[in-house]
């Protein structure tokens, strides 16, 4: 029986996966993948002699360094769900990438090896989904390894992070010696590297094995008992409620790699996940079941198919449904556009998507319409979602193309480039580039796109770090403000910023002209 508009939203569950790099982020994801039948086998980050790689890590450089820099988006069905995955990099490098996916999800799962417990990517990206309320879904990892003992682990998240936590079940030993979980949510035991059918065992009503059974005589079964009464005695309480503000994380443990506590995680993340939820507009709040079709865009990617030189548009959907063809109103710009090109993906496969609804995530193909934040929207009076951050850049490079006579490849794909979010573009006065950066990596990764999309070598002279300051009152600055220790530039869309060398230069320049209005992105 086909769902009607309401049911199908609310079968919706769109999560992003934050973590520190190495955490197992790529490899949950297509573990979880397989369960959707997304795709048959999953590819390793780390098995490159094989030739395998993550289906999520489509870029070139992604597959040579075995990391994620781009927030990859992939759809699959699983009992009556429709779940949109989004993987984010995990390199701190790319962190605005990922902050602005988190704008566009529902809900996070939070990755956490457990040998290394909470890292600094990790507390970066937490602090964001706090920010936003987004509920938190916790899976300790690489239980199949040695590790820090589970309470240890608890104790931190709830200290570091500020969150109170509730596991859904419990390791039993770790290492050499993990035998499997004890499912407090289910009443049951999940053996480890037992085929399917003795994988799992029931519980009675005092959460033990009833009758005979050779784990009963094991004594790190007998310590996760007195684990579990601990927890049951003394630990938080379960609230639906709860986990849908953000204030309580379920915790579930298990190993990625080998497979193993990740479908119970995914059904029962599931059961307690978000369906779309209203979204802020300059008109208040838009319920994601009204009628009107409305969304924004968190992501553009130039080349996801280098043999096109194609662009496309990543567009969270947030009210209404979309349907290919449709006519939508840009407010930016105040344009109609027809929407005649969309698909869906799991990573760089693609499908064409003749319809979608509330809580998706589609890709429409964009000719250089589109910036980062633009709403969408079909009804009769247009409005603007809020607003997404943009970072303040940090690290600065003068860039030319090694070659003149390809100024016009290179003028092109910087522009391409830039659009996408992760780099910005300033000009000086005598018309030199300078590109911005929130990390290093960044300058690398657009280095090597420019050399293999668009072919063009590029030389890049490292001006340093510097305070970038965009000004209030730009009528009242004049051309002799700009020094070798406040340059003045313009960025993309023309405004004037200083770039100063350093907080001294800042000040300084401050105290000497008071009147000029100075303020920072993010």
């Amino acid at each position: 029986m086909k769902k009607d508009f309401k049911e199908e939203v609310q079968s919706r569950r769109t999560f992003a996966i934050i973590s520190h790099p190495d955490a197992g982020k790529t490899t949950l994801t297509e573990q979880l993948l397989l369960f959707g039948g997304a795709i048959r086998a999953a590819g390793t980050v780390k098995g490159k002699k094989s030739g395998k790689f993550a289906t999520s890590d489509w870029m070139e450089i992604e597959k040579q360094r075995g990391i994620s820099v781009t927030s990859s988006v992939m759809a699959f069905d699983y009992d009556d769900y429709r779940v949109n995955i989004l993987d984010t990099p995990g390199h701190q490098d790319f962190s605005e990438d990922t902050y602005r996916t988190l704008m566009a999800v529902d809900s996070a799962v939070m990755i956490i090896d457990s040998a290394k417990g909470i890292e600094a990517q990790t507390l970066k990206l937490f602090k964001v989904c706090r920010m936003r309320g987004i509920p938190i879904f916790t899976f300790i990892n690489k239980l199949d390894r040695q590790g820090r003992e589970p309470l240890e682990l608890l104790e931190e998240l709830e200290e570091v992070l500020g969150i109170q936590s509730y596991p859904m079940n419990w390791p039993i030993g770790m290492g050499k010696e993990f035998l499997g979980i004890y499912d407090r949510f289910h009443n049951r035991i999940e053996q480890f590297r037992v085929e399917d059918e003795d994988r799992f065992i029931p519980l009675n009503d005092e959460g033990e094995i009833a009758g005979e059974h050779s784990l009963k005589d094991n004594n790190l079964y007998n310590q996760t008992l007195e684990d579990v009464l601990l927890l049951n005695e003394a630990g938080n309480d379960f609230s639906r409620e709860r986990i849908a503000s953000g204030e309580l994380s379920p915790v579930f443990f298990g190993s990625a790699l080998t497979n193993f506590g990740v479908q119970t995680f995914l059904e029962t993340y599931l059961q307690f996940a978000p369906s779309p939820q209203p979204r802020n507009s300059d008109v208040g709040e838009v319920d994601p079941v009204s009628e009107e079709f409305s969304g924004f865009i968190f992501k553009i990617q130039a080349n996801m198919n280098p043999a096109h030189r194609d662009r496309i548009a990543f567009l969270r959907i947030c009210s209404g449904q979309f349907e290919r063809g449709m006519s939508v109103n840009l407010p930016r710009t105040g344009k109609n556009i027809k929407l005649a090109q969309s698909t869906q993906f799991l990573a760089d496969d693609r499908s064409t998507v003749n319809e979608a609804v509330s809580g998706d995530i589609i890709g429409i193909y964009d000719t250089g319409t589109y910036q980062i934040g633009d709403t969408l929207t079909a009804g009769k009076k247009p409005f603007q979602y809020e607003k997404l951050p943009q970072f303040t850049p940090e690290l600065f490079v003068r860039v030319t193309a090694k070659n003149v006579m390809k100024q016009k490849h290179f003028q092109k794909g910087i522009l391409q480039l830039v659009q996408e979010g992760a780099i910005q573009y300033y000009k000086t006065r005598t018309e030199d580039v300078i590109l911005g950066a929130v990390g290093q990596l960044q300058f690398e990764v657009f280095e090597h796109r420019m050399k293999n999309e668009y072919n063009v070598d590029v030389r890049m002279e490292p001006i340093g770090s510097k305070i970038a300051r965009w000004i209030e009152n730009e009528e009242d600055v004049k051309e002799t403000m700009s020094s070798s220790r406040s340059m003045l530039v313009k960025d993309r869309h023309e405004n004037l910023v200083f770039l100063f060398e350093n907080d001294f230069a800042m000040r300084w320049f401050s105290d000497k002209h008071p009147d000029i209005k100075l303020y920072s992105l993010m």
